[in-house]
C-alpha cells in the first residue's frame, strides 16, 4: 500500500503544478468531480458491456476495470488533496471502519 500512496504522491505533485494557478478549495472540489466522471466512464462501458448503450459502443470487463481503476486512484488524489499529509491515516481508519462486518462475518465462518 506504501508504494500506491508513494504513486498518488508523485502524481498529486505533477497535478497540482500544473493546476497551480487555481485556489486550493477549486483544486480540491474539481478532483471531487473527477472521481464522478470516472465512476461515470465505468458505468458507460458496463451499459456497453450489456449492450445497453444507443451509440453501439462495445466494451469488455477489462474496460470496466480501468475505469473503475481510474476512479480509485481519482479518489485517492483527491484525498490527497484534501488533506496532503492525512490521508493515509484517513484511509485506513474509514477502510477499517467500513469492512468491519466482512471481517465479522469470515471470522464467525
Amino acid at each position: 500500500m506504501d508504494a500506491l500512496w508513494d504513486n498518488i504522491e508523485k502524481l498529486s505533485a505533477v497535478c497540482r503544478a500544473a493546476d497551480a494557478h487555481l485556489p486550493d478549495e477549486e483544486l480540491k472540489a474539481l478532483q471531487v468531480g473527477k472521481v464522478a466522471e470516472e465512476a461515470d466512464e465505468a458505468m458507460h462501458a458496463l451499459h456497453g458491456l450489456k449492450g445497453l448503450t444507443t451509440c453501439g459502443d462495445d466494451h469488455t470487463w477489462s474496460e470496466v476495470q480501468n475505469d473503475l481503476v481510474g476512479a480509485v486512484i481519482a479518489a485517492l488524489l483527491a484525498m490527497h488533496y484534501i488533506d496532503p499529509t492525512g490521508a493515509r491515516a484517513t484511509l485506513d481508519e474509514i477502510f477499517h471502519r467500513r469492512t468491519r462486518r466482512g471481517r465479522e462475518a469470515a471470522a464467525a465462518a
